[in-house]
């Protein structure tokens, strides 16, 4: 679209365009008047509906006219870049303030961790602010000595006492100099750095133009932003940011805001509850645990006693549950990945809790793990001491404190609704060892975002796939939000979707050789009628890889390419949109099911093979009972836990083709539980978990006949270069 020439007193003065997409406007409307009433808002928009402005433009007038600043975030790097193109076409229209916010570990000139990296702010500002004292009092000095020369009697004691300060300061300043500080942050504080914040809100740069900006002058670009964010109208930050509560209560700060002044956007929403469970999910090792243990051996503290007999309980009984866990044959089975094993129990605490209570013999549990933390927070100030003071070369980790809050959470909080006590082991590198993890693994994710949505003035999520609004409702925590959702503002001509009737793909089907061949044949002929590149999702790598092996040699011109766990997958992807003609055979669990465009020619035809369910591990099946117990009497555990997520997942998968008014192509399910006839398979039939006006667009055919659809549909948009296939 043009760039617009409205005025500034128009209503959607942010709007940088001169025309909305369909539905727009009305889209635009309705998030204004939710955000004037303070509610939260879910928003459903298929890709070309323009999602990130309808919220943006309505955000940024809100938050205009009553002194707030509006946060959008994401979880992918792709609208990542499209939220900064958005928000430079908005300055053209209307200066606005932003900045685009990463983190520490990105933007470090030094490369030291986060604790390191506060030491050393500390320490350097430490030091600045005595450096300057110093200047002062010879500055004083200085004064009072020309005093005393002119002949004031009383400069000369006045000058003694601001002498002996001054040497006071200055002994202290040279053992400041003695210790760590970090020469960029010096920079930040000891020069004039307001040529940075011009150019910094000149335009809306990203992380790595403000990295580049500071590393050539020698300045450190984290700080200088955290230092230009407060009051700025526009934030575009990563999902942590806001869902970690730590990192949240600092984000707020650094914004100058308190909660109720901040408007919060969330894009790819889907994706809010597992991260937030990621971020709630607490673990413990039982190398951090050995690693407190040899820690406590050194120190002369009463307190140690009572942490040691704790911490080495709790590890005495994390190995022997693993030890008990694994059953015969299953030992040989871990890698270097974490292997999950099962400690739960439905009538008491977890096997893990009850060996360690029967382990421990002490005062009492509580009392020894309060004095394990009392002795971690005083460790852990000596730590930052002699980092400070250069007496160590890096920051140190007080592993007493890290096992001793986890001990903490695991014995109040283990046998909470949501909490899921869990034991996993892993080989350490390439050796036979194996070692344990404890870990408590958080099902309902709303425990950490309903907080969030409760704190901020307002919320809207928006993603091409929120429906059905209840479950996001009730998984997030929302109350009573404003919900819409618009369907793709495409022609309809320019899409078909058709399900496939073959077998239905379970794991037992999966392997049936008959099945096999006709799922192969059909994919043969959706390759074969598809004129330009063909994009195959499967519910696994491995059933990826089935496939693509048994289309080679019999895919005529086409070529394919697979990807896989241990594969580059944007170097695949590239290689694939470079062809003219190819095959890419992936994993919807993968990468590329979501946040990836297959514009125009990219891609064609997609297809989704099978009904790509979760892997039913304990987690998911933590998840379903923690559903269960949370809304009884409805199935929520398999709605909520499983079937909503995979359609989810499948929906998203199938909106990787068709992005622009021009686009066209074809989409495909393979598998009868999409067609009309799963309405007699009880809840494994998935065709009705998809939205009405989707499904009113699935043409039902048999294996034999997609060719036909295929064809037809291409033959009338004139697809074929040279004469179509031949049936």
């Amino acid at each position: 679209m043009a760039a617009s020439n409205r005025s500034t007193d128009d209503h959607w003065r942010f709007f940088p365009y001169d025309e909305p997409y369909p539905n727009q406007d009305e889209a635009m409307s309705r998030i204004a008047e939710a955000l004037s009433e303070e509610r939260n808002v879910l928003l459903e928009g298929a890709p070309g509906t323009g999602k990130t402005l309808s919220a943006l433009v309505p955000a940024l007038e809100h938050a205009r006219e009553e002194d707030k600043t509006v946060v959008i975030t994401t979880n992918v790097h792709q609208q990542m870049r499209q939220f900064v193109a958005d928000a430079r076409a908005i300055t053209r229209t209307e200066p606005i303030r932003a900045v685009v916010f990463k983190g520490k570990a990105s933007m470090c000139h030094i490369d030291v961790d986060y604790r390191e990296c506060q030491t050393l702010r500390d320490t350097t500002r430490d030091l600045v602010e005595k450096q300057e004292e110093v200047d002062e009092l010879n500055a004083r000095q200085q004064d009072l000595l020309d005093e005393l020369q002119a002949g004031s009697k009383g400069a000369g004691e006045a000058r003694q006492a601001v002498m002996d300060e001054l040497d006071t300061l200055e002994s202290e300043l040279e053992e400041f100099e003695d210790g760590n500080v970090c020469d960029h942050y010096r920079a930040n504080l000891t020069r004039d750095t307001g040529a940075f914040f011009s150019w910094l809100f000149d335009d809306v740069r990203t992380p790595q133009d403000v990295y580049d900006y500071a590393d050539r002058e020698g300045l450190c670009g984290y700080e200088l932003l955290k230092e230009g964010m407060e009051g700025v109208d526009l934030v575009v930050c990563n999902y942590h940011h806001l869902l970690d509560p730590l990192i949240r209560e600092q984000f707020f700060r650094w914004l100058g805001r308190e909660p109720s002044e901040v408007i919060t956007v969330f894009d790819e929403a889907h994706n809010v509850e597992s991260a937030a469970r990621d971020h709630a999910t607490r673990t413990l090792t039982e190398n951090t645990l050995s690693a407190a243990l040899s820690e406590l051996e050194d120190v002369d503290d009463s307190r140690a006693v009572s942490a040691e007999n704790v911490l080495r309980a709790f590890s005495d009984a994390l190995c022997e549950t693993y030890e008990e866990a694994l059953a015969f044959g299953e030992r040989e089975q871990v890698g270097e990945n974490w292997y999950d094993l099962s400690i739960a129990n439905d009538d008491r605490r977890d096997d893990l809790t009850m060996r360690f209570l029967d382990a421990y013999e002490g005062r009492g549990i509580s009392t020894e793990v309060e004095l394990a933390l009392q002795l971690g927070k005083r460790l852990d100030e000596e730590y930052e001491e002699a980092y400070k003071q250069g007496e160590t070369t890096s920051r140190k980790e007080c592993q007493t404190l890290q096992a001793a809050a986890f001990v903490s959470a695991w014995m109040d909080e283990g046998g909470d609704l949501g909490q899921h006590p869990m034991c996993s082991v892993r080989r350490d590198g390439g050796s036979d060892e194996i070692y344990g993890r404890a870990e408590l693994y958080t099902c309902i994710p709303r425990e950490v975002t309903q907080e969030l949505f409760d704190q901020v003035s307002a919320t809207v999520l928006m993603s091409a796939t929120l429906r059905p609004f209840d479950v996001t409702q009730d998984v997030l925590g929302l109350e009573d939000p404003v919900t819409m959702a618009y369907g793709l503002a495409y022609p309809e001509e320019n899409r078909r979707t058709l399900t496939v009737d073959v077998p239905p793909l379970f794991s037992s089907e999966r392997s049936n050789p008959e099945t096999q061949e006709l799922v192969a044949e059909t994919l043969a002929d959706v390759l074969r009628f598809t004129p330009g590149n063909t994009l195959v999702f499967f519910p696994s790598y491995a059933e990826a890889e089935r496939y693509y092996e048994r289309l080679r040699g019999r895919a005529g011109e086409t070529s394919l390419w697979l990807d896989g766990s241990d594969v580059d997958t944007e170097q695949a992807r590239q290689r694939f949109v470079a062809s003219d003609d190819g095959a890419l055979f992936t994993s919807l669990w993968g990468t590329l099911s979501e946040g990836v465009s297959f514009d125009g020619d990219d891609a064609r035809t997609v297809a989704v093979v099978g009904v790509p369910y979760p892997h039913l591990s304990e987690r998911m099946e933590a998840v379903q009972a923690a559903y269960d117990r949370a809304y009884p009497g409805n199935e929520a555990g398999w709605r909520y836990g499983v079937e909503i997520p995979t359609i989810r997942k499948t929906r998203q998968a199938l909106g990787r083709v068709i992005r622009s008014p021009d686009d066209f192509g074809v989409r495909l399910l393979l598998d009868r539980r999409y067609t009309r006839e799963s309405r007699d398979m009880g809840r494994y039939g998935v065709r009705g978990s998809f939205p009405t006006e989707e499904r009113t667009e699935f043409v039902d055919v048999g294996p034999s006949k997609a060719k036909f659809a295929i064809l037809n549909f291409f033959t009338d948009h004139d697809a074929y270069t040279g004469d179509p296939p031949r049936p």
